[in-house]
């Protein structure tokens, strides 16, 4: 499926309270398709999103998170899914956006990209739920149930880049955005 599709299907269910954490091209994409206050930008943070979105979910029990993580980014940091069931945080979501590659960085392969079985490492570490989509078609049937059901979940979405969506690093990495979020987050 294509990602800029995926993030329309989800964006559809992403309630304006809804905290976001987003990493990368997923980060970029989102950030042109649903430009909100409470978009957590992370980037810079390689492996990071789990492990900041577990901390705005045990902050904020009241608010659900939703983590858009990239493969690459996900395999720096494997812990953090081991982490996340530990701690059963019923508010977190997870959807990787596996597309084999570093997409940001050069689009190199990802190591395992032909093996490597995210869903059952999910499960394995105690999520309450794990899946796979391959198809839009199967994602908008089930994301609704996804995002309504206790965590931590997990969803794997085997993707393709979609449209090109400009990388506007001097947004992501500045004060501004930090403080938009911020704000928001309080005003909540």
């Amino acid at each position: 499926m294509k990602r800029d599709l995926a993030l329309e299907c989800l964006k559809a269910h992403v309630t304006e309270d809804d905290i976001v954490v987003a990493v990368y091209q997923t980060c970029f994409d989102w950030l042109v398709l649903n430009p909100r206050d409470l978009n957590y930008v992370a980037t810079g943070a390689m492996g990071q999103a789990s492990s900041h979105g577990l901390g705005l979910a045990l902050a904020n029990p009241d608010r659900r998170v939703v983590v858009f993580d990239g493969d690459g980014s996900l395999l720096m940091n494997l812990g953090s899914l081991v982490t996340v069931a530990e701690a059963q945080p019923e508010n977190f979501h997870h959807f990787l956006f596996f597309n084999g590659v570093y997409e940001v960085n050069g689009a190199h392969p990802i190591p395992g990209k032909d093996t490597v079985d995210f869903q059952g490492m999910a499960l394995a570490a105690g999520y309450r739920s794990a899946e796979s989509f391959t198809e839009l078609t199967s994602l908008e049937k089930n994301v609704a149930g996804i995002l309504d059901a206790p965590g931590p979940t997990f969803t794997e979405l085997r993707v393709e880049p979609g449209a090109a969506y400009p990388r506007d690093y001097a947004y992501i990495h500045s004060s501004e955005a930090r403080e938009r979020f911020r704000q928001a987050l309080n005003r909540g």
